[in-house]
This record gives C-alpha cells, sequence and structure tokens, in this order.
C-alpha cells in the first residue's frame, strides 16, 4: 500500500499561484511514477500532470500546459504541483496518484489521495 496526503489547497485570486504537495508513505516512493487530477464541481475527474518515476519525463494536460510544473523530490517522497497564472476554471478537488507506470489515464494509478480543494476568484 502506498498512502498519498494531499496539501497546499486553498484560495488565490486569478493570475495567483498555489503550490500544492504530496506526501507519499508506506513503500518505496521512487517506484511510483506520479500523477495530478483534478475533479471540479459537476464534472469528471480529468489528467492535469505526470511525472515519471526519475522526474523526466513529465506530461500535462493541454489546459495547463505552461502554467502548472510538476515535480518530484524523492529523498522527501513528495511530489509538488506548481500552478501559476491561475484562472476560475482550475477551481477543482486535486488529487495525486501512484502509478508503477507514467500515464495520463486514471486507470493506471493504483494508489490515490483524500484530495485537496483549490478554489480560484476572479
Amino acid at each position: 500500500q502506498v498512502q498519498l496526503v494531499e496539501s497546499g489547497g486553498g484560495l488565490a485570486q486569478a493570475g495567483g499561484s498555489l503550490r500544492l504537495s504530496c506526501a507519499a508513505s508506506g513503500r518505496t516512493f521512487s517506484d511510483y511514477a506520479m500523477g495530478w487530477f483534478r475533479q471540479a464541481p459537476g464534472k469528471e475527474r480529468d489528467f492535469v500532470a505526470a511525472i515519471s518515476r526519475s522526474g523526466v519525463p513529465a506530461f500535462y494536460a493541454d489546459s495547463v500546459k505552461g502554467r502548472f510544473t510538476i515535480s518530484r523530490d524523492n529523498a522527501k517522497n513528495t511530489v509538488y504541483l506548481q500552478m501559476n497564472s491561475l484562472k476560475p476554471e482550475d477551481t477543482a478537488v486535486y488529487y495525486c496518484a501512484a502509478s508503477r507506470i507514467v500515464t495520463t489515464k486514471q486507470q493506471g494509478y493504483d494508489f490515490w489521495g483524500q484530495g485537496t480543494q483549490a478554489t480560484v476568484s476572479p
């Protein structure tokens, strides 16, 4: 089992920034690729970003490319999502997830966190 705990959500204004963190425990963190997904009210959960076990390569949804950056610190068992130039449509619950392979597909992820709310005001 891998336990994942997200943090760093909150309220930001449009154009501002938030940094999400996801702390992992239970198994060797560097054995897992990591992903971030989000679910806006009334919508399905969507892919945001993914990063390989080593940190390279990383993948992004078109909607966040150039604004969001995923990174990881294997020594700290943590993956991050730096969100810049935020837009109201980025408002969602953000989830981190762990997978044996790097993928943009939700079904490829074996372990999920509980999520953290990020709200962007106009």
